[in-house]
């Protein structure tokens, strides 16, 4: 694949994942009107037990799909969906069966309404297909459904929590369930969408002559994707779950009460996050398009190629990464003003601008990875990472001389360790230096 071929779906998905974090913006707005600081945080630290459950549910099968099916050629595509669906199938049957067994028993959800943990329940079918379209998708390099997708999201999301906020009144409990149900019901419009074009796509491919794998070969080469891919992204996502908890438990040793820590929690996610990780949709948008794009130059073995990737996504990043930290910084009061008229908010983003830059090298680093097929790396990585950073939270933010300052330099030292190692790894595996000068050609003999 050729370097130019991926800018056309960087653009579509870039477009509208613009469009939705606007949105998400406007969203996020919303919630800390309606929910208040309390209730923010509080929709704050169940999302990442949701992600959870979301990420188990999809069983990384967008990624492995996608690897393996630009790696083949068309006429074995039926025969992967054939067999990626039966995986489906037997998978969320299972998982859906051990949620509802072990879901009520789960102390998260004990100070939520009690309807969260069904909600939650609904999205393990959704996001189980919803995995199997978005990978053959994104395998095709079809990057307009997967942008429309996104956007849908983002769009059902917000109209749904306008209109119930508008012309309803909540209690806080209520309210927050409100906002939970919102983006629940999103992921299953998403879900009607994208399995209705697959539907009339696999129509398609049923038409056309086609060749048949081993269903054992199939097996093994999606397991081998998502088994070490899901591990890498379930322990990033029960990281994520775990860190409000210690979070928040770090700042009440250092002295604080447990309604200020979990505000100010709910100010450094709700809104120093939010508004950091806007120009984040770019470094998505790279990710989704170069898992594929990856995969397959690396199964040619067109390492010069390779090297001209990392070195655009590089300039790329660095652009428009170090334009918006910049952005941030000197402007942090005006934009954390359209959450809250809070001066703590502005102090947590402008302190955030290394987690924030490093993080947008992250994701399209993490996707070559996944492409060069050292999911393992990435997996050592990223333990590393994060437990040299939940150490740092632990330790600076349980004092009261640091407090929440102490936790931002645990996130930051996390995010700078990840990317640099990433990146030097990907160096050594493709045969680029780390200034990217001197290519050299030993990585055409691995």
């Amino acid at each position: 694949m050729k370097v130019a071929i991926y800018y056309r779906g960087i653009f579509f998905l870039a477009a509208s994942a613009f469009l939705g974090e606007g949105i998400e913006v406007l969203v996020n707005m919303i919630l800390a009107r309606e929910l208040g600081s309390h209730g923010l945080g509080m929709y704050m630290s169940i999302l990442p037990t949701i992600f959870l459950i979301v990420l188990l549910s999809s069983f990384e099968l967008q990624v492995s799909i996608s690897k393996f099916v630009a790696e083949r050629e068309e006429r074995f595509h039926r025969n992967i969906l054939y067999h990626a669906l039966t995986i489906t199938i037997i998978f969320t049957s299972i998982l859906f069966l051990v949620a509802a067994a072990i879901l009520p028993f789960i102390p998260v959800f004990n100070t939520y309404h009690p309807y969260v943990r069904w909600l939650v329940m609904i999205l393990i079918p959704v996001i189980s297909f919803t995995s199997v379209a978005r990978g053959y998708f994104m395998g095709m390099q079809q990057m307009g459904k997967i942008a429309v997708s996104n956007f849908l999201r983002k769009i059902i999301q917000l109209g749904g929590l306008f209109v119930l906020f508008r012309f309803f009144a909540f209690d806080p409990e209520a309210a927050l369930l409100v906002a939970i149900g919102t983006l629940i019901g999103s992921e299953i419009i998403v879900f009607l969408y994208l399995i209705y074009l697959f539907i009339a796509q696999f129509q398609q491919l049923k038409r056309q002559p086609f060749s048949n794998l081993n269903r054992k070969v199939v097996r093994k080469n999606l397991m081998a994707v998502s088994i070490p891919t899901t591990g890498l992204r379930l322990f990033s996502a029960f990281t994520g779950a775990i860190q409000p908890f210690i979070i928040k438990a770090a700042l009440v040793r250092s002295g604080m009460t447990d309604i200020l820590a979990t505000e100010q929690f709910g100010m450094l996610m709700g809104v120093a996050m939010s508004i950091g990780f806007f120009p984040a949709f770019i470094a998505h948008s790279l990710l989704i398009v170069l898992i594929p794009a990856v995969s397959k130059t690396h199964s040619q073995k067109d390492y010069p190629t390779l090297q001209k990737m990392l070195q655009q996504v590089m300039k790329l990043t660095v652009v428009y990464g170090v334009a918006a930290v910049t952005l941030f910084y000197f402007f942090a009061p005006e934009l954390t003003s359209l959450f809250f008229k809070s001066a703590t908010s502005a102090v947590f983003l402008q302190l955030l601008w290394p987690f924030f830059l490093f993080h947008f090298f992250i994701m399209p680093l993490q996707a070559f990875m996944i492409g060069l097929d050292m999911i393992k790396e990435a997996f050592i990585h990223i333990v590393w990472s994060t437990v040299i950073s939940f150490a740092l939270i632990l330790w600076l933010g349980s004092s009261m001389d640091w407090r929440m300052n102490g936790v931002i330099i645990g996130m930051n030292t996390g995010s700078v360790l990840l990317a640099l190692m990433h990146y030097l790894t990907i160096c050594k595996k493709i045969g680029v230096s780390i200034f990217m000068k001197g290519l050299v050609q030993k990585a055409a003999n691995r």
